[in-house]
């Protein structure tokens, strides 16, 4: 569920102050250890399903009576793509001024509803900001 344009310009602004009261914290935070993390989990899973074709191939080579062995290389193949595809996915990079969502959601025509919301939100921000 995406955050809203509230939620996300709070967020932003905590980000912000963050980087600026302690740099070298929010540096830490960015997320080099998550994408070593996530790379070597793509990495196994590609080894993981290069098994998974072994037994399966195995299974119905060695004997027929050894359809569990395929059975179990077939399913070996599906977790690890599964786990590959789940890890493959963008991170979101964390920097002082970028935006935590990688790729903004696909937006519907405002409603009425919506349309007086922002129009309320930008008041109240006029608001603040005097």
């Amino acid at each position: 569920m995406p955050l809203s344009e509230h939620e996300q310009r709070l967020l932003d602004q905590m980000e912000r102050a963050l980087y600026a009261e302690d740099p070298k914290f929010a540096t830490a935070l960015e997320g080099t250890g998550l994408r070593t993390y996530t790379r070597r989990r793509v990495y196994l899973a590609a080894a993981g399903f290069a098994v998974g074709v072994a037994l399966l191939m195995g299974g119905m080579i060695i004997q027929p009576q050894q359809i569990w062995l395929s059975v179990i290389g077939f399913l070996v193949m599906l977790g690890c793509a599964l786990l590959a595809v789940a890890g493959w996915r963008k991170h979101p990079v964390v920097g002082p001024g970028t935006n935590l969502r990688a790729a903004p959601p696909a937006r519907r025509k405002a409603s009425v509803m919506d349309r007086m919301e922002q129009r309320w939100q930008r008041r109240r921000d006029e608001h603040d900001g005097l």
